[in-house]
C-alpha cells in the first residue's frame, strides 16, 4: 500500500508568501514612498505640510547617529589591541576614498562633455534665487569651519581618542563591559525607531513632490538622466568590479541593503540610514573597528555621488552658457572639486555652495547659473545619496578584506536570514 506524503496547499503558501509581505519593512517602505509621491502631486499643499513627518524622523535618527559612532569605534579600538592597526585603517581608508572619489569626479566629466546635457535652450528653464549660495561662494574653504560644522567628525575624534585611552586604563575590562550593555540598549531602541522608516520615507517624498513638483523635470530632464545614468554606472562598472576582484557581487550587497537604499531614497538623506547599515555591515561579516573607523569618516570624505554631481553640473553649466573648457582647464575643475567637494557634508546648501565655490575658482562660468539647477536639485539629491551609501558601504567590506578582518558568511545565507 502506497502512502503517499500530502502536499501542501496552494492557499497555506499564498498566506505564508502574503505573511512574509506585509510584515517586512521593505514593502513598507515602498508603499510610503508611492504613497508620498501620489499626495504630493495630487495634492500640493497637503504634500509640502508632510515636511515636518520627513523631518522629524531625520531629526529622530540623529540621535542615534552620535552613541551608535561613539560605542563602535571605542569597542573596537580598545578590543583591537593593536593602535598601529588603527593608524593602518585610517590611512587605508583615506586613501580608497581619495582614489575612488577621483574616479567618480573623471567619470561624471566624460559623461556630462559626451552627452552634454547643457546644449538646450535655456530661455525656457525656470530660475531659482541662487543668491545665498552664491554669497557663500566669496569664502574661503576652512578645514576648522568644516569640523566645527561637522558633528560626525567630531564624534569620530572623541571617539578615537576615548578608545586608545580606554587601552591604557586599569579598569579596561569593566568599563568595556558597561560600554557593550549600553551599546545593546542603543541598537535595541534603534531597532525600534526604524520601524517608524516608512512614515519617514512618506514625508520626506510627499514634501519633495509638493514642492517641486514632477513637471520641474522636464526641462532638465537630459541632465536628469545624464546623472541617474552616471551614478549606476559608477555603482555596477567602478564599485562592482572592486567587489568582483573580491569575489563578492555588487548585486547581493545591493539586495542586503535595500532597505536602507529605500529609506534614502524616501528621506533623500544617507544620514537616515547610517546607524543600520553600520549594523549591518557587521552582520555581514565586517569588524567592529573596521565599521566604526570607516563609516563615519566615509560619510565626510568618501562622497562618490556628490563628486559625479558637482563634476557633472559644472560642464553642465559650462555648455548651458557655450563656455568652451579646455583639457587643461577641465583637469583643474576635476583638482578643485578633489578639494572642495571634501566640504560637501558639513555645510547647509552643501552641494550649492560647493559648486559656487568652484565655479569662482574657474572664473569663466557665471555663478548665477545654479538658479537653472535649484528646480531638478531635490530630486538629484536621492542618487547623491543613495550612491554614498552604496559608495561606503562597499568600501567598509574593502577596507575589512584587505585587514583580513572579513568573517566570509554566506552573503545569500545572511541576505535571506534579514529577510
Amino acid at each position: 500500500m502506497n502512502i503517499s506524503t500530502p502536499k501542501p496547499s496552494s492557499s497555506k503558501n499564498k498566506k505564508s508568501f502574503f505573511r512574509a509581505v506585509v510584515t517586512n519593512l521593505t514593502f513598507w517602505v515602498l508603499v510610503a514612498i508611492i504613497a508620498g509621491i501620489l499626495l504630493g502631486h495630487f495634492s500640493p499643499d497637503n504634500g509640502i505640510k508632510m515636511e515636518k513627518i520627513g523631518k522629524g524622523f531625520i531629526d529622530l535618527i540623529k540621535v542615534f547617529i552620535g552613541p551608535i559612532i561613539f560605542l563602535t569605534i571605542v569597542l573596537g579600538i580598545s578590543g583591537m589591541g593593536n593602535l598601529k592597526k588603527v593608524g593602518r585603517i585610517g590611512v587605508k581608508a583615506l586613501a580608497y576614498f581619495e582614489v575612488v572619489s577621483t574616479v567618480a569626479l573623471a567619470i561624471g566629466v566624460t559623461i556630462a562633455y559626451f552627452f552634454q546635457p547643457g546644449k538646450i535652450d535655456k530661455s525656457g528653464l525656470a530660475i531659482g534665487d541662487a543668491s545665498q549660495y552664491t554669497k557663500g561662494a566669496a569664502e574661503n574653504f576652512s578645514w576648522l569651519q568644516f569640523f566645527l560644522s561637522n558633528f560626525t567628525l567630531q564624534v569620530l575624534l572623541a571617539a578615537i581618542v576615548c578608545g586608545i585611552a580606554l587601552n591604557f586604563y586599569q579598569k579596561r575590562e569593566q568599563t568595556i563591559l558597561i560600554l557593550e550593555r549600553a551599546s545593546n540598549v542603543v541598537f535595541t531602541g534603534l531597532k525600534y525607531v526604524m520601524y517608524l522608516a516608512p512614515i519617514g520615507a512618506f514625508g520626506g517624498m510627499a514634501y519633495t513632490i509638493g514642492k517641486f513638483g514632477l513637471e520641474t523635470l522636464i526641462p532638465l530632464g537630459k541632465l536628469m538622466l545624464c546623472v541617474y545614468l552616471t551614478m549606476a554606472l559608477f555603482v555596477f562598472l567602478i564599485l562592482g568590479s572592486i567587489l568582483k576582484y573580491y569575489k563578492i557581487s555588487i548585486l547581493s550587497i545591493l539586495k542586503y541593503i535595500k532597505e536602507e537604499l529605500l529609506l534614502v531614497l524616501g528621506t533623500s538623506s544617507s544620514e537616515a540610514a547610517l546607524p543600520s547599515i553600520m549594523m549591518k555591515l557587521e552582520r555581514m561579516g565586517c569588524s567592529k573597528s573596521v565599521v566604526g573607523l570607516v563609516i563615519p569618516t566615509g560619510y565626510s570624505f568618501n562622497l562618490d555621488g556628490t563628486s559625479i554631481y558637482l563634476s557633472m553640473s559644472v560642464i553642465f553649466l559650462a555648455q548651458l552658457y557655450d563656455v568652451h573648457l579646455s583639457f587643461f582647464e577641465i583637469l583643474t575643475v576635476i583638482g578643485i572639486l578633489m578639494i572642495t567637494s571634501k566640504g560637501a557634508a558639513g555645510v547647509t546648501g552643501s552641494g550649492f555652495i560647493v559648486l559656487a565655490s568652484t565655479l569662482t575658482a574657474i572664473h569663466k562660468i557665471p555663478v548665477e547659473g545654479l538658479a537653472f539647477l535649484l528646480g531638478v536639485d531635490k530630486f538629484m539629491s536621492e542618487a547623491r545619496a543613495i550612491t554614498n551609501l552604496i559608495g561606503n558601504t562597499v568600501a567598509t567590506i574593502i577596507i575589512s578584506k584587505t585587514e583580513r578582518d572579513f568573517t566570509d558568511l554566506n552573503l545569500e545565507t545572511t541576505v535571506e536570514a534579514v529577510l
